[in-house]
């Protein structure tokens, strides 16, 4: 007893010191295990948010692809072959060509008045049929991937929110219905759209076409060149971006000139088909969308250019009048069905375009 006293007296600095290491030793050892378990902890949670976010990024992409397959294959077939009926319709040309044949075969049954006359009608609206194809197809494949964007968009969402709440409110949700009526305003350019739409392209046409006569020698410039004027003139007829009102119904949101959004009355008392039409509006409207649609017409005059090349004798050019047959036909080209359509491929695989509808999926409201 007494040795352990005497060994505490002369070694109790050792004891204390050596006791504080071994405990400060121990104490930094649990601190350095716990902290390693919340980084372990975190990096497990890291790792399954990032997990979480791949899954997310690749469901997101099967159904934007997914959502373009249906704009190709079921709106687009249906909307173009609808509209392709309208215009044969409404400009069909045969009537002029049987009169020009039959004063040909007949030289008496016709005056050289009347020729002039019967030939620059046909002049007129052969390029109206044609200009007319060509905005029309460029701009109904980009409306109804532009609905098909926001409907699928909207559906993505309310189903992703089904998932986390078992609340979500019917009210919320875009019925079926109004799936379908939306859907259904891809047929409101051959419906009601056409009418005016045909008389303002003649009217641009004809502005045009006023200096160009038959005997004209047209290269593959000059083709090019006339049919941009006359898609230029027409879109620069009436109030900006009145030709939406050709491809869309009226908006149904009281007008506001002094912002972009929709506001909170209009939500509170539109049907869901009111606020998709509002929405698609809004996008046709935009700015961005306007750039994305001047290029697609830009590729897809050149793309036709080049089926019209071969006819054109490109050192000194080909007559006008030896052009109008064919310029009077290949608006049946234009208006193929989509499967067999190399100018909606055109349109499809151009840059601005893939960058625009991807963007737009990507960002579109949730509301």
């Amino acid at each position: 007893m007494f040795a352990l006293r005497d060994f505490w007296r002369r070694h109790r600095r050792k004891v204390l010191v050596t006791a504080g290491i071994l405990g400060s030793g121990y104490f930094v050892y649990k601190f350095y295990d716990a902290h390693k378990k919340r980084l372990a902890n975190l990096e497990k949670e890291l790792a399954n948010e990032r997990e979480s976010d791949e899954l997310l990024k690749a469901h997101m992409q099967a159904h934007f692809e997914n959502i373009q397959r249906i704009a190709n294959t079921t709106t687009l077939p249906h909307a173009i072959h609808y509209l392709s009926s309208r215009i044969a319709e409404e400009l069909d040309l045969s009537h002029l060509m049987e009169r020009l044949m039959k004063g040909r075969d007949q030289p008496n049954s016709l005056t050289q008045a009347e020729k002039l006359e019967l030939w620059d009608h046909l002049k007129i609206l052969s390029f109206t049929r044609m200009v007319l194809s060509l905005w029309a197809l460029t701009m109904l494949s980009l409306y109804v991937r532009v609905q098909v964007n926001i409907l699928g968009r909207h559906l993505y969402i309310d189903t992703a929110q089904g998932f986390g709440s078992s609340q979500l409110e019917d009210s919320n949700l875009i019925d079926m219905e109004d799936q379908e009526k939306f859907l259904g305003t891809a047929d409101f350019l051959s419906n009601q759209g056409i009418p005016m739409l045909i008389s303002n392209m003649q009217v641009a046409a004809t502005e045009v076409l006023k200096g160009k006569q038959l005997r004209d020698p047209f290269s593959t410039a000059t083709l090019r060149e006339t049919i941009m004027q006359i898609v230029d003139t027409f879109m620069s007829m009436g109030s900006p971006h009145h030709w939406v009102n050709y491809l869309m119904p009226q908006d149904p949101k009281p007008s506001n000139t002094a912002t972009s959004t929709v506001d909170d009355s209009f939500v509170d008392s539109a049907t869901k088909f009111d606020q998709l039409v509002a929405e698609a509006r809004m996008v046709l409207s935009s700015e961005e969308f306007g750039s994305m649609a001047d290029t697609s017409l830009n590729v897809v005059t050149h793309a036709l250019v080049e089926d019209l090349e071969i006819q054109i004798v490109e050192n000194m050019g080909t007559p006008l009048a030896k052009l109008l047959p064919r310029v009077a036909q290949i608006g049946s080209l234009l208006l193929e069905e989509p499967n067999k359509n190399r100018f909606i491929q055109v349109i499809q695989s151009a840059p601005e375009v893939e960058v625009f509808f991807t963007l737009l999926y990507a960002s579109m409201p949730s509301s």
